[in-house]
């Protein structure tokens, strides 16, 4: 390195790649080999994390594209093929299917279903069959009796859902005696006893062949004061009514009119504010619909019977009565021949708000036994309009009993506010 004066400066001169002006150029060259080496490391680091990062995101992608597919979508839900408003948890022996293990029957095909036992006992005589434990009272001549605690045992059952399996049920009050002028007292001490439980009262019986019959004390009759009183409290609180009453007597004269059609219309027009369902349209296994000639063929829903229905849901009157088509026996008869399954279609399609459909299955085993009604009625379906069929099915239901359901919860809440609880 040289140097020399210019203008009273002194100039310093690098020399050639020999001298120290390559040293300085090698230093100058390794700092930049550093910035280089920090650049770099911290640019991996960056795309490390920018490639950890969308890898992740696509992974979270993959996994909610697995979750979904293994669950359908809430438009993929199946809609349910009907609600139950008659159904038998318990038996004539008060034992039936687990309400969990029927949950899993009800699967997706049913919405929502009516929840009851039977409100009767059927005694074990060893006198009448011994060891043969009969457990339906067809099996024995031996006496029913009424068993209240049914109405404990449901709403135990009932609260030992989670409240999403709740809102699938609606369950009823039945262990009542309706000659029994006490009974309006029972139904409101158990709506006490258990708020946020029921929905309705029934299904009970008035008049049913072979059942009443079988009942020790005073028969039950549609001219009881007793009953008035039920249908009337049931009427104030708001309570559906399921009410099982045979049109008629068992093997009745052709032509005649039926033994308790009047009496039942009358009883039904002196509580005009109560909702009761007719259960089974007044049809028993023996109880056919009505003849009104020897022409026709026993047990085939003729002109007669078509006509007694037809005017209940004309009359304006009683417009609070509804019919249920529960039960297989009463399928036999909707469905015993094309023509009748077309006239008993045409009286459902006029009057399509007024019916319900329900299975009337007593404890079920599985569900081959639980949809086989539902399943009978296959070529009734088929007869209606969609619109009717939909209405009978499911909206009819759920729309008296949506109702009940908030009518009976604020019922339930005065009482309870009056009695200072």
């Amino acid at each position: 390195m040289s140097s020399h004066t210019k203008h009273g400066k002194k100039i310093v001169s690098h020399g050639g790649n020999g001298g120290s002006g390559g040293t300085h150029r090698t230093s100058e060259f390794l700092r930049y080999l550093r910035f280089l080496r920090v650049r770099s490391n911290r640019l991996n680091h960056t795309l490390n994390f920018r490639i950890r990062y969308h890898a992740w995101r696509a992974g979270a992608v993959l996994v909610l594209l697995a979750f979904a597919a293994g669950r359908p979508a809430a438009s993929q839900v199946p809609e349910p093929e009907f609600n139950d408003s008659h159904f038998h948890l318990t038996n004539y022996v008060q034992e039936g299917t687990d309400i969990h293990d029927f949950l899993r029957i009800m699967g997706t095909r049913v919405g929502r279903s009516t929840l009851f036992g039977i409100p009767l006992q059927q005694m074990w005589s060893y006198q009448n069959s011994g060891d043969d434990a009969p457990t339906y009272y067809l099996h024995t001549d031996a006496p029913l009796y009424y068993y209240s605690f049914t109405d404990a045992y449901i709403a135990q059952v009932y609260r030992s859902l989670t409240p999403a399996e709740q809102a699938r049920f609606d369950p009823m009050i039945t262990g009542f005696n309706p000659s029994d002028m006490y009974a309006a007292a029972h139904i409101r001490r158990v709506l006490m006893t258990f708020p946020g439980v029921f929905s309705g009262i029934g299904e009970f019986s008035i008049h049913k062949e072979f059942v009443s019959s079988k009942i020790p004390g005073e028969v039950a009759s549609l001219t009881n004061p007793a009953l008035d009183s039920i249908l009337a409290f049931a009427g104030r609180v708001g309570l559906v009514v399921i009410l099982h009453n045979d049109i008629d007597v068992p093997f009745a004269k052709e032509g005649a009119e039926p033994e308790y059609l009047a009496q039942m219309k009358a009883l039904l027009r002196r509580h005009p504010g109560t909702t009761i369902i007719w259960a089974h349209m007044g049809l028993g296994r023996v109880v056919h619909p009505v003849q009104a000639s020897s022409v026709e063929a026993v047990g085939e829903w003729n002109p007669n019977q078509a006509t007694i229905v037809e005017g209940i849901l004309a009359d304006p009157s009683l417009r609070h009565v509804y019919f249920d088509i529960s039960w297989d026996e009463v399928a036999k008869y909707l469905l015993s021949t094309p023509e009748i399954t077309r006239r008993s279609a045409a009286v459902i399609n006029r009057f399509p708000d007024r019916f319900l459909f329900g299975t009337d299955v007593v404890a079920p085993r599985d569900s081959a036994q639980y949809y086989a009604v539902f399943d009978q009625y296959r070529p009734l379906w088929s007869a209606l309009s969609p619109q009717a069929s939909l209405a009978v099915r499911r909206g009819n239901y759920e729309r008296l009993f949506d109702a009940a359901r908030r009518r009976v919860r604020e019922w339930e809440a005065r009482a309870r506010q009056a009695a200072g609880r």
